[in-house]
């Protein structure tokens, strides 16, 4: 087991290297010189007093905007260090080691600060809200989709299968907009904008109940639009269990259904579910962003739109190398949870 953790360590490393050059060269390419947009404010004031050139060229040697892509991308990462800067003789920037593996996740030219202290608020409002809405979806779906299975074919069944299809066919948006109008127009139970009360200075226990009244019209559309398509992949993954050798044979040895049902199919069916269930889960890092747009939530996804939409690119590329990280981190997980839920399959060679 060890081994394999090991072996599968090295290729993930390999990834992220691969990976983390490929996205630093595609938004290299975007034309973008930091250094005239960081003097503009400045730049009548600048030229009067003839220094404007001389400060263009400090920046962009502090920037590392001469060098070469992947110098540039060595820097990034914490691998090589940045170009002292010199001005009249006397050191006004030390090129030291500043990259990912330091600490640094960028910078926020837009906001003004540091890409990891804009990021944590949001991120931890999306993980909340996220897995709030997966244990209410799991909750709903995976009984619901075990009794479509059994049901297979009743009207009931029928009717759900058709319930889960529109779900599943209709737009996030539209979503919202049909749940905003319900809950915020017609019957005027929740918000529509906005973290909490406007106005409000609510502390400790009562901000917190804010916090939830405010996310929960949000939640209650991504519950919606998720259950369509978790239902149908329990029901479908059901349907299979129930219809092996060892599920015919259990039933003939006179065992009680429900031990059949959830003993014996469930735990057939429990590693395709698996894959589907522990990557929606580790998704909740990577934001709801139609959601999170829609209802204005300070959110990881938000976020990203509004930094893509102003060229803040440091900021982009910390958040698709924290997704990129979620994702080989969340293949791993699996294929270790595969050998908890199967004991025939096996991760040691």
């Amino acid at each position: 087991m060890l081994k394999y953790v090991l072996k599968r360590i090295g290729y993930m490393l390999l990834v992220l290297v691969i990976l983390s050059f490929l996205m630093y060269l595609i938004y290299d390419l975007i034309p973008n010189d930091y250094a005239r947009a960081d003097l503009e404010p400045q730049k009548a004031e600048l030229n009067k007093a003839g220094v404007y050139e001389q400060r263009y060229q400090e920046l962009r040697l502090k920037y590392g905007q001469d060098d070469s892509v992947f110098i540039r991308y060595l820097r990034w990462v914490g691998l090589a260090p940045g170009n002292d800067v010199y001005r009249d003789g006397v050191l006004i920037h030390d090129g030291k080691f500043d990259g990912l593996l330091q600490g640094n996740l960028g910078y926020s030219r837009s906001e003004g600060k540091p890409a990891v202290d804009l990021i944590a608020t949001p991120m931890k409002n999306t993980v909340a809200l996220n897995i709030f809405v997966t244990i209410f979806t799991l909750g709903i779906t995976i009984p619901l989709g075990i009794f479509c299975a059994v049901k297979r074919g009743s009207k009931r069944d029928v009717a759900v299968q058709m319930g889960t299809i529109i779900g599943y066919s209709i737009p996030v948006f539209i979503t919202a907009i049909l749940f905003i109008w319900l809950l915020a127009v017609v019957f005027p139970v929740f918000p529509v904008n906005g973290m909490k009360t406007p106005g409000s200075n609510f502390t400790g226990f009562r901000a917190f109940v804010d916090k939830l009244y405010y996310m929960a019209l949000p939640a209650i559309v991504m519950i919606f639009t998720s259950l369509g398509g978790m239902t149908r992949y329990v029901r479908a993954a059901m349907i299979e269990a129930l219809s092996m050798d060892c599920i015919r044979t259990a039933r003939s040895k006179g065992l009680r259904e429900k031990v059949v049902i959830y003993s014996h199919a469930w735990r057939n069916a429990l590693i395709p579910i698996m894959t589907l269930v522990i990557g929606w889960f580790l998704s909740v890092f990577s934001g709801s962003i139609m959601v999170e747009n829609i209802f204005g939530l300070n959110g990881v996804g938000k976020i990203y739109i509004q930094h893509l939409t102003q060229n803040d690119f440091e900021v982009v590329l910390a958040l698709q190398m924290f997704y990129v990280l979620i994702s080989l981190v969340g293949n791993l997980i699996i294929d270790l949870a595969y050998g908890l839920a199967d004991p025939r399959i096996r991760v040691n060679h």
